[in-house]
Order: C-alpha cells, then structure tokens, then sequence
C-alpha cells in the first residue's frame, strides 16, 4: 500500500458500510501516539452515531505490520524530563482498549505482520479478529523493565493453562495459529485474500451483524490452525504454574532439557523486576473479573514504571542507544523484595482508572 507523504498518521473514513481505521505511520511499523488514540476515540464515537456505518475495520499501512505498539521513544523523553505523557497517554489508551471490548458495531481486526503492545490492545479486544501466515504477535514489555499492558494481563491469564503465563513473560512471539490458540485471535487468512476480504466486509451493508461479519470472514479462511505451541503445552504448565518468579526459573533449571534452557536464557536477560510484577499481575488477573479490573489495575502498576529506573534503562538500551546491554536494578530475581514491587499495585489515589 502506497502512502503518500502528505498523509495524517491517522486515516478514518467510510468506505460502504465500513468504518475504517488505518493507522497509517509504515516507518514506524504504525507505532501508535497519544493524538493517534485520541483520534480513534473520535472515529468510534462518529462511527457509532452513524446509521450507514455497519462495521469498524481497523488495518495498517504498509508491509511490516499492524503496529509495532505505543510511541515508546516520546514516553522514554517524557520520563527522562520528569513529565507525565505515560500518566495521560495510557489512561487515554486503556480507556479506548475497554470500550473496544464493548463496541457495539462489529469490530474487525486485520492482525497481519507485526502485532505488538499497543497494537494488541486496539486489535485482540475486539469482537472479529483477523491473523495471516505473517503474523508475528508478542507482548515483550518485560524487557523494557515494563509489563504486558493494554489488557494484555487479562488476555495473557485466559489461555489456556500456562500458556499466558510463558508469553507474557519470555515476550517471544506468537505466529497466527499460537495466537488463535492463546486466545488472542479468532481466524487465519491468507494474507493474499485480505484485499478481497477487505471488499466483502465493505460490501456487507449497514445493517451487518456479527454473525454475518463472522461467516463472511470464514469464507476467507484457510483452516490450518494448528498450534506449534499447542503441543508443548503440558511442559510448559509444569514450568509456569508456579507463584514466585523463582520457582519458575528453579523448575526450567531443574529440567535441563534444550527447550528449559532457551527459555531460561530468555528470561535472565529481562528485567528481574519487570518478571516479578508481570506475574503477579498475571496471577491477580486469573482472578478478575472484568477486563476493565486487569486495565485499571495495569494502570497503577503503569504509573510506578514512568517513575522507574528500569523502564528508562530498558527503553535506552533496547531503543535509544541499541546495545541490548541494560544494567536492571535490582539485578538479580532474589533482589527484588516486597518492598520494590508494592508501589506497582498501591492504590493511585485521585489518578485511580475508573470506568463508566
């Protein structure tokens, strides 16, 4: 797809029945922005209002993906000024990630290439969601000294057995029929058929429902689903069933096997704080009872991260400088007490996440 230079980050409009959502920045692999989201507000609300508009269609321009997540260079500048774009960014974002969940016009995610963070947070909450053999869906937040965010925690925390648990901390991507199988994605379409497919959802009209959106995007599929994941699944519930980030590392050592050392290897290079309030989040979302609970629970966790050293260090030696070298204080699993992580889930105070 050809973008023209003088083109909006951002591209709503109504194409036949469809409105459509193109995040329309291919450079950066449509890394999202603060007006970015602002502007998906605006469309869904003008979409919503108006009766010609049958169904939402959320793509992205170029080759490389759909969005390689959230703007995280303008958030690494904010945090090192002492400003607060992580504070007033992601309450925008988490809002927009629930009422996604809750549209009530069919929601149609087109999940090619890379899908990441923010961009799954505007894609796997919705009601129709779309991978190709292209796919390649991660949420590696944890190596940013960060966490999976967006609802991520409550979409990681319901696939299947410890599935959610594995992703969520190694940040390792997920082809198509891994995320079909983690929950995270409904069906796969060749990627070559995603034109036509984009054309017949067009076509639908305005009254077009679910169930029709659902059985003209099976037209499309291809069927092949089958989870490489799928078929470890029993190795990997024994390694992340457990509670404490060191029991999990102490289960993959134990193993030994070629499999539990890759991912051991993984995991010791991610932040040690950023493992250890991942999977508490994870675990207390296994709990919950709302996505809006696990989004308004990432968001106090959020606003610690703006403040931490760790988010900085990560972002800079991941993004900023490209050593892949963080220095992660603490250093070490064992080091990060109680004390460190209480923060991430103390009450916010006035700057709670409440939804309507």
């Amino acid at each position: 797809m050809n973008v023209a230079a003088h083109e909006p980050d951002l591209i709503v409009r109504r194409e036949g029945s469809a409105g459509i959502v193109r995040l329309n920045r291919p450079k950066a692999i449509n890394a999202v922005t603060l007006d970015m989201f602002r502007g998906i507000h605006r469309a869904l609300d003008q979409f919503e209002a108006d009766p010609a508009v049958g169904l939402i269609l959320l793509e992205g321009a170029g080759e490389r993906g759909l969005c390689a997540g959230g703007d995280i260079r303008s958030l690494w500048e904010s945090a090192n000024a002492g400003g607060d774009l992580g504070k007033v960014m992601w309450r925008e974002e988490y809002t927009l990630n629930a009422r996604i969940a809750k549209f009530p016009k069919p929601y149609v995610a087109f999940m090619d290439g890379i899908v990441m963070g923010g961009g799954v947070g505007l894609s796997a909450h919705g009601a129709h969601r779309v991978v190709t053999e292209r796919t390649r869906l991660a949420m590696p937040e944890a190596g940013l000294g960060f966490f999976p965010d967006v609802g991520g925690t409550w979409l990681l925390s319901h696939a299947p057995g410890e599935i959610g648990t594995c992703f969520g901390l190694t940040g390792q991507n997920m082809n198509g029929a891994d995320a079909i199988y983690a929950g995270f994605a409904d069906v796969i379409v060749p990627s070559r058929k995603l034109a036509v497919l984009r054309e017949a959802l067009i076509d639908l009209g305005a009254r077009a429902d679910s169930a029709r959106v659902r059985a003209v995007i099976a037209g499309f599929a291809n069927g092949d689903a089958d989870s490489s994941v799928a078929a470890i699944r029993p190795r990997i519930d024994a390694w992340f069933a457990h509670g404490r980030m060191d029991d999990i590392l102490t289960a993959l050592q134990r193993d030994g096997s070629e499999l539990a050392r890759s991912i051991l290897k993984i995991l010791n290079e991610k932040s040690p704080r950023g493992l250890v309030v991942t999977l508490k989040l994870l675990r207390l979302a296994r709990a919950s009872a709302t996505l809006e609970e696990c989004l308004a629970r990432e968001y106090r966790a959020a606003l610690a991260v703006f403040a931490s050293d760790d988010f900085r260090e990560g972002v800079r030696a991941a993004i900023i400088d490209k050593d892949r070298n963080p220095k992660w204080s603490p250093s070490a699993i064992e080091d990060v007490t109680p004390e460190i992580i209480a923060p991430y889930f103390a009450n916010a105070g006035a700057d709670e996440l409440v939804f309507k």
